[in-house]
């Protein structure tokens, strides 16, 4: 397993996002199904875990807790706090939050209660509260790191100037925002002043929430409950113009061999050893894919072809909906 560096914080180049096996995607995942895909990961040396205190209303921290039964001393275990409650609905996303200090010394103790440590390694500021400063939150954060319950700190998807703020406060050793081929917005601002800091990056959705695997055909491969129903670039004329970028990935896939999962997430691994990317999966079998990409390497000219096929702009489509977007970048 390679290394990156996230500030001062050593993970390995490759994580794991616990998402997907608590909500969002379709029918629960089985709770033994996701603690093997865990301990393969451990196994693996895939030890940078991700979770967050929102993610299934804390099942997921409560799963990933008892995963790590015995193994804590193995694991980088990153969570987060800010989301003051769940999305509504299974195909929405999470709107309200909070970034108060008391939310945030309340909201540590309970994801350290479920997680069922006494330390995590990661803390992040899962969205920027807009009505308090980022100063008085991650004064907050950092009033934690004093106290032992956390080592490092980090927020997520926040701009330029909010990483300056919080850095200035307290070191902040990793951003985690969207960024694949699929999304390219951090390239622009985010990233170089993250560089200019020393901050790593943590890139989620690594692989478009599933579409840059090639394995979705439509609208109808998605469940019910599935989140992406809910989501611009899944829908409408957004759908079939994505597949068709998505299409050139996997003839760039083909010919070299590889899957266009690993081709996407080598692509990532490329762009730096401060990149960390934490693609989620729910199973062993696709864990030991996305692992596959540590071993593609790709040549400068495969490189310029990728970002040929996807441009900063191609992809149609928000991310989220208006109410996802508003917290988004602030």
């Amino acid at each position: 397993m390679r290394e990156s560096q996230l500030g001062d914080l050593t993970v390995s180049s490759l994580g794991l996002g616990c998402m997907g096996m608590s909500q969002s995607y379709g029918v629960r995942a089985d709770d033994t199904e996701s603690i093997a895909t865990l301990h393969a990961a451990l196994d693996a040396g895939c030890t940078f875990i991700d979770t967050a205190d929102v993610y299934g209303d804390g099942e997921n921290e409560e799963l990933v807790g008892r995963a790590l039964a015995g193994r804590r001393d193995e694991v980088v275990l990153a969570t987060k706090f800010g989301f003051k409650r769940p999305a509504a609905s299974a195909t929405e996303v999470p709107t309200v939050v909070d970034g108060t200090p008391a939310y945030a010394a309340q909201a540590l103790d309970a994801s350290l209660r479920r997680l069922g440590v006494d330390h995590v390694d990661l803390w992040y500021l899962h969205r920027r509260d807009p009505q308090v400063p980022i100063e008085e939150t991650v004064g907050a954060m950092a009033a934690a790191v004093e106290a032992g319950k956390v080592r490092y700190l980090g927020l997520s998807e926040v701009n330029g100037e909010t990483v300056r703020a919080a850095h200035a406060v307290h070191p902040i050793s990793a951003v985690q925002s969207e960024w694949s081929l699929w999304t390219r917005d951090p390239e622009t601002v985010v990233l170089p002043t993250l560089r200019e800091l020393g901050i790593g990056f943590v890139p989620f959705s690594p692989l478009g929430r599933g579409f840059l695997t090639g394995q979705i055909k439509s609208e109808a491969d998605f469940p019910a409950d599935d989140m992406r129903r809910g989501l611009p670039r899944f829908q409408g004329e957004n759908f079939q113009r994505n597949l068709d970028l998505v299409a050139q990935v996997q003839s760039l896939a083909a010919t070299k061999g590889v899957t266009p999962s690993q081709l996407a997430l080598a692509w990532l691994l490329a762009q730096g050893n401060d990149v960390a990317p934490i693609p989620g999966t729910k199973r062993r079998q696709y864990l030991s894919e996305n692992l596959g990409a540590l071993d593609v390497v790709l040549t400068n000219d495969e490189l310029a072809a990728l970002d040929a096929a996807f441009p900063p702009d191609a992809v149609a489509g928000q991310r989220y909906g208006e109410g996802g977007m508003d917290l988004v970048g602030k």
